[in-house]
């Protein structure tokens, strides 16, 4: 089974996403973007489903820091948020 790391630090958004996502993949879950490098290292998920705006680390500063070590992860950016700039920035 492809394992997925959600990284969501609403709780109600997460719970919605595993609902959906655990009929195709193991999910493992992150709080925020530090929580989610150390996930990623211990479950080498398939993908990543990351909220943009997180504490400790957001979004973008995690693609930055994955992608200096992993370069084939698919990253999938979601944002309740209108902020273009931010989201094209990932």
């Amino acid at each position: 089974m492809k394992k997925i790391l959600v990284a969501e630090d609403t709780e109600s958004n997460y719970l919605l996403l595993s609902i959906i996502l655990r009929k195709e993949y193991e999910v493992y879950r992150a709080h925020d973007g530090q929580e989610a490098i150390e996930k990623f290292e211990g479950c080498r998920p398939d993908m990543i489903l990351m909220d943009i705006k997180m504490p400790v680390m957001n979004g973008i500063e995690l693609i930055q820091k994955l992608s200096e070590t992993y370069r084939n992860i698919v990253v999938v950016v979601l944002s309740g948020y209108g902020e273009y700039e931010f989201t094209s920035q990932a």
